[in-house]
């Protein structure tokens, strides 16, 4: 009696960058996943949130796009998985990330706020070098507010991957009238302070508007038009209130 072998995992990507410099350790490429269940304000990719929007490839067509910056990669940087949300494809990015060692053995990272993290298991980050963690803010009312999704979810993935010991950035986004609260701030810097080394630094990223447009082709109603970006002293200060829980900041 014979068996049909499993059909491979489908994913449907947005995008790829190639040269990235700002999505984990030294020069990157990057692959950006469609479909995210977070609709959070001051999102700047809201292309993304459909999962079907995106262009459908295979394991073995995604690493077809690597395999020509395979060497330089190996010692330049790695590859990353971004969004959307990869977690809202679990089985294709961690097939994906499971190639890419087999195949290169790159170093890689996942970038995801992490609010899908019981869809998989602990063997999947395996093969994940580095998690790039977004918590978008402390507090579980607000952070509703924002994003559309409750905060526990993320803070439960935060102290998973402490306990198996996956190194990761935190990234927090800086949103003036939104984020940017001390006592907000310093209840995180608290958080993942406590989370110990597997932490290696804190990216405060400022809010910008370069997405706005995005929002109108889409005929959707962008709530922050007016909302500023935050100035260098207000970057500095947020920087400091996690600097002065220990944390390696940037």
């Amino acid at each position: 009696m014979s068996t049909s072998s499993p059909t491979p995992p489908i994913g449907y990507l947005h995008s790829t960058e190639s040269g990235a410099g700002v999505d984990g350790p030294g020069m990157r490429f990057v692959f950006f996943t469609s479909g995210c269940q977070f609709r959070c304000l001051y999102c700047h990719n809201p292309d993304t949130w459909k999962l079907h929007h995106g262009r459908q490839v295979t394991v073995e067509q995604a690493l077809a796009e690597v395999a020509p910056y395979a060497k330089f990669l190996k010692f330049a940087g790695g590859v990353t998985i971004s969004g959307g949300e990869p977690l809202m494809q679990a089985e294709f990015v961690g097939a994906l990330f499971s190639a890419i060692k087999q195949k290169f053995g790159l170093h890689t990272a996942l970038d995801t706020q992490g609010f899908l993290h019981e869809n998989i298991d602990d063997a999947w980050l395996d093969n994940v070098d580095l998690v790039l963690l977004d918590i978008k803010h402390s507090d579980p009312e607000r952070y509703l507010a924002l994003t559309g999704q409750p905060l526990q979810p993320t803070l439960d993935f935060a102290r998973r991957l402490q306990r198996l010991g996956k190194k990761m950035w935190i990234r927090y986004v800086l949103v003036p009238g939104l984020t940017d609260d001390d006592a907000d701030i310093e209840r995180l810097a608290d958080f993942v302070a406590d989370l110990g080394p597997t932490v290696e630094r804190v990216e405060v990223l400022p809010f910008h508007q370069l997405g706005s447009d995005k929002w109108k082709q889409l005929g959707m109603d962008y709530q922050l038009a007016d909302t500023p970006v935050p100035t260098a002293e207000q970057v500095t200060h947020a920087r400091a209130l996690f600097a002065a829980r220990g944390l390696k900041v940037t």
